[in-house]
């Protein structure tokens, strides 16, 4: 037997809808070459032709450029996570690379993308793998070829292709207490997913046994959903359009969709990832700023298209959303520059809520994300906005981010400052919590869980006015803030002392 060589490469690509995700059975195909040749025909000006040899490999010979190769028509589904699976085996070099390849159309134009590209040592058999996400054409050919080396013969084998839908029925069962059980009578328990985080099968059956809400770490943000190019060519007829592309946050909606867990959206107007495009006449940033009512109209477009398009595609998954995230100046307590500030003014924020209650579906919860609430002046300023915001009507809630370190800020200020934002009447989420430690020995885990553990006692007296507390990442590789370890999971998925004291009060023993 040839041995096998695996070598995996995940490309993760824009996406769109995946239609009828939770209720269609997920696609499947395994080449099969018993009685033909199974819909495969050669990419080729004509010279190129494919045959089935005797030991039911499909072999591609009369090769004149690189890209002539095997290929065959796939009905993928946008927004769907394809594993994708061949081996190829070639005789003619001493190692040469493959290449897993998709052509997609669209208007009668075909495009590329390079999925997955491997070495192949000659004589052997080697296993390619990747993963594939369409999105956006209306059509895809999936296909195998060569970088150079464009005439030799080659063979494949065992091509596979496998929807990635994930089910209720396949979410993992760890053994442990389910966070999102322990604080049902409460409150949803939550945490924040990134689209690499969920186009991984094993990673999301582990959020769905913990969690009962995620926030898109990055995906709804408007560098991820404003398509500039587009957008620039539609200003040119009318300056006020936002062309948006929602395919960043597609396997996250899929999957909360199929599972029946909630998404908190994250956000619409931040002075940061924001493309500065955005703030300029026809989406230029060498021409001037747009006129403050240019700019509200692309705010309108940009958050009624959001919610429209949320609303036919995922009615009733996206519960709540950040209309406004950090606009308050830590040192000053009053509004931070940005480029909101500068194009629309002093009563931005304001506006912004107004806009959201317009467009937004009935029962969309509308909150106000910061960070430092513990802090003054800042704690001041923000609820002096959180006032403001109530006297117009357009605001349901304040999310306390509440990324911290070891006593930084105390407990004590971490009770003050909810008690006074509570003071409002407003519903209230913890939005993004974690916790960092010095080094990831014993004591250091200990005092994390410690600190974990009097947080929540703080949170749960205010239980009938907290909507979620969301940890802000799964395992502390992942987390934005990896070099603290200041999650509830180490990489592997085991629970920290941290985890364990959420779920049982007495677990430190003090």
């Amino acid at each position: 037997m040839k041995r096998i060589l695996a070598l995996t490469l995940a490309l993760m690509l824009t996406l769109s809808v995946c239609a009828a995700f939770a209720e269609a059975a997920p696609y499947q195909y395994a080449s099969d070459f018993s009685e033909g040749i199974d819909g495969w025909y050669p990419r080729s000006a004509g010279e190129a032709a494919i045959e089935v040899t005797d030991e039911g490999a499909l072999r591609i010979t009369g090769r004149t450029a690189a890209w002539n190769s095997p290929g065959r028509d796939f009905p993928l589904t946008d927004g769907c996570a394809y594993d994708l699976s061949v081996e190829v085996r070639q005789t003619a070099g001493e190692s040469v690379t493959f290449i897993v390849s998709v052509a997609h159309s669209k208007y009668n134009l075909e495009s590329y993308e390079n999925i997955v590209t491997a070495p192949v040592p000659k004589g052997e058999w080697v296993k390619l793998e990747g993963t594939y996400i369409p999105y956006g054409y209306d059509s895809y050919v999936l296909y195998v070829e060569t970088y150079g080396d464009g005439t030799i013969d080659f063979e494949m084998r065992n091509f596979t292709v496998r929807d990635q839908a994930l089910t209720v029925e396949e979410t993992a069962d760890s053994g442990m207490p389910a966070l999102k059980d322990v604080y049902a009578p409460y409150f949803d328990f939550g945490t924040s997913v990134t689209r690499s985080e969920a186009s991984n099968r094993e990673r999301m059956a582990f959020v769905g046994s913990q969690f009962s809400i995620v926030t898109p770490g990055n995906e709804m943000k408007p560098d991820f959903l404003i398509d500039v190019s587009g957008s620039r060519k539609a200003s040119m007829e009318d300056d006020t359009a936002v062309v948006l592309n929602f395919g960043s946050a597609v396997p996250m909606l899929n999957w909360a969709k199929a599972n029946g867990v909630k998404v908190h959206g994250h956000v619409f107007v931040w002075h940061s990832q924001t493309p500065e495009a955005f703030f300029h006449e026809h989406y230029n940033t060498a021409e001037p700023y747009v006129s403050r009512e240019v700019m509200l109209a692309r705010l309108e477009n940009f958050m009624r298209q959001t919610f429209e398009w949320l609303e036919e595609n995922y009615p009733g998954v996206v519960v709540s959303y950040d209309i406004c995230n950090e606009v308050i100046d830590d040192s000053t307590g009053k509004l931070r520059k940005s480029n909101w500030l500068t194009v629309v003014g002093e009563d931005y924020v304001h506006r912004a809520f107004e806009i959201a209650r317009r467009c937004a579906p009935e029962g969309m919860m509308l909150y106000y994300n910061d960070y430092n609430t513990a802090w003054q002046p800042k704690q001041n300023g923000i609820k002096n906005l959180l006032v403001s915001l109530q006297e117009e009507g357009n605001i349901d809630g304040y999310g306390f981010q509440m990324h911290h370190a070891l006593n930084s800020p105390t407990v004590y200020a971490i009770r003050a400052c909810v008690q006074n934002i509570a003071g409002t009447g407003l519903k209230l989420r913890v939005s993004e919590l974690d916790i960092t430690v010095p080094d990831n020995g014993e004591a250091s885990f200990r005092a994390q869980a410690k600190m974990y553990r009097e947080i929540m006692d703080v949170l749960l007296p205010y239980a009938d006015q907290i909507e979620a507390v969301q940890v802000w990442g799964v395992t502390d590789n992942l987390s934005w803030r990896a070099s603290g370890y200041p999650l509830l999971f180490n990489g592997d998925f085991s629970p920290k002392p941290a985890y364990w004291v959420l779920v049982d009060p007495d677990y430190l023993g003090e």
